[in-house]
C-alpha cells in the first residue's frame, strides 16, 4: 500500500529541485486534493486542475512557487489545541515561514487558523 500524499508532495519537491514549473501527479486522493488547495490559497502553487480518467485521476500542478521542502508527517501526530509552539518549532524554521497542514474537527487547515480557532489536530504534512 502507497502513500498517496507522500508521493505526490514528493512529486511537486522533485520538480521544484529541477527548476519545473508544472508537474502530473498520479494517482490522487481527496486528501490530496485538500492539501493542494491549502498551497493554493496560502501562494505555494498557481494552480492545480483533476484530470479524470477512471484509473486513480491524475493532477497537474501549474506555477509551482517558492517551495523550499514539503512533506508528509509520519506518524501523525495528535497535537492538544495549547501545544502548538513545540510542534512548529520542531516542524518549521522559523515563526511566520512556512506551514503544517492539520487534520481537525473542522476539517483540514493550517496550524495559524486552527491557532486562532483554539483547535487541536493531527498532523498531516508540512511545507516551507
Amino acid at each position: 500500500m502507497m502513500d498517496v500524499l507522500a508521493q505526490g508532495l514528493n512529486v511537486i519537491k522533485t520538480h521544484k529541485r529541477i527548476g519545473r514549473r508544472s508537474c502530473v501527479i498520479r494517482p490522487s486522493s481527496k486528501l490530496l486534493l485538500d492539501v493542494l488547495e491549502i498551497f493554493k490559497r496560502s501562494g505555494y502553487i498557481a494552480s492545480y486542475e483533476l484530470k479524470k480518467d477512471g484509473r486513480g485521476d491524475e493532477l497537474v500542478v501549474n506555477g509551482i512557487g517558492p517551495i523550499n521542502d514539503c512533506g508528509v508527517i509520519k506518524p501523525r501526530f495528535s497535537v492538544p489545541a495549547d501545544d502548538w509552539v513545540k510542534w512548529e518549532e520542531r516542524y518549521i524554521l522559523s515563526k511566520d515561514f512556512g506551514l503544517l497542514i492539520v487534520s481537525t474537527s473542522q476539517g483540514l487547515m493550517t496550524n495559524m487558523e486552527a491557532r486562532s480557532k483554539n483547535l487541536g489536530g493531527r498532523l498531516i504534512a508540512y511545507i516551507y
